[in-house]
């Protein structure tokens, strides 16, 4: 089986999307929508896919899946006209900036027994993937303490900033599903403090760039998160889970891993620059996976469950940075 996709968006993420599918066996892009003609063409002529409409993709008997590679605001609407013309759904994350939105969505998705897939891509990660299996394996025994570290080489523009929902929906998002991840368990008890110390324009916004926050479950396991608009070095992406047994980490990726020892000391290639390329494969995986579970009918995770899951941890580290800002302001 061959499963047809339409693609909703054909902007950065749209494009990298349309790059897995075209890397895919048992996939085919059939065609691209986006309100800028200009960037859907492009794509089509990359990967043989028509320029459709929004309606008529969704109206497509023979799309079997769509997609959604649009802007943050619509993918719930998206997500639901989806589900209601049949369509299996791939929606890059979040799935709404807030959470009552999100629940409507997912009743929806429920109500038309639609498979629902969420892209936190960083699950497929094949260093991140290796350590769930080592944690699963029990080489570490029982997991006590997660640390995840994520930084930016630079801060995005402001316009940016001001319709993404702020940091921790926007970037720390995929570290609170990160966490889930890694340490198998609900979190009940989440702290947080945020500050703009890279950006004025950031700050002046209402939104923070360097951020951290310390997520504890039912039982006892702490995970800590650090986020940073900034890392002068390149694209900073490590974990480290630390169990009753021992410790797995994954380091940070560099296009070759050649050192250069001297009389001046090490120097090695420096970081990939950022996502697109650092996460390259995670995206195509998680594609695959989503593919797979359609002609097998096996289970699509993460899911709209997922979705939901981390952005309750962002609302409430959201809410404990705005609580903070107003005492101080007081």
């Amino acid at each position: 089986m061959t499963v047809s996709i339409g693609l909703l968006g054909a902007g950065r993420i749209g494009k990298t999307h349309a790059k897995a599918v075209s890397q895919l066996e048992n996939a085919k892009l059939a065609a691209v929508f986006d309100p800028f003609e200009d960037a859907a063409k492009e794509i089509a002529a990359q990967t043989g896919a028509r320029v459709d409409g929004l309606d008529a993709i969704m109206n497509d008997p023979a799309i079997d899946a769509v997609i959604i590679a649009t802007p943050t605001d619509l993918h719930a609407e998206q997500i639901e006209q989806a589900a209601r013309a049949g369509k299996a759904i791939f929606c890059e994350k979040p799935i709404h900036l807030d959470g009552d939105r999100v629940r409507e969505c997912l009743k929806v998705v429920e109500e038309t027994s639609a498979k629902l897939m969420v892209g936190f891509n960083r699950r497929f990660d094949p260093n991140f993937a290796e350590v769930k299996r080592q944690i699963e394996a029990g080489v570490i025994g029982d997991v006590e303490m997660v640390q995840i570290t994520s930084r930016d080489p630079s801060p995005p523009p402001v316009d940016y900033v001001k319709r993404s929902g702020g940091l921790f929906k926007d970037m720390m998002i995929h570290d609170f599903d990160m966490a889930r991840f890694l340490l198998g368990e609900e979190v009940v008890e989440v702290n947080a403090m945020g500050s703009a110390i890279v950006s004025e324009e950031i700050g002046a916004a209402g939104d923070v760039d360097t951020a951290t926050a310390t997520l504890k479950t039912a039982s006892g396991k702490i995970c800590t998160i650090t986020n940073s608009r900034r890392a002068t070095y390149g694209y900073d992406q490590r974990v480290e889970v630390h169990g009753s047994k021992g410790m797995v980490s994954a380091e940070n990726m560099r296009t070759t891993t050649v050192t250069v020892a001297n009389g001046e000391g090490y120097t090695a290639e420096p970081l990939m620059d950022f996502f697109m390329e650092r996460y390259e494969a995670a995206y195509r995986i998680e594609l695959a996976a989503f593919v797979d579970a359609l002609t097998s009918g096996s289970e699509i995770s993460p899911n709209g469950f997922d979705g939901l899951k981390a952005l309750e941890l962002a609302e409430a580290a959201t809410a404990e940075v705005a609580k903070a800002r107003d005492l101080a302001n007081a």
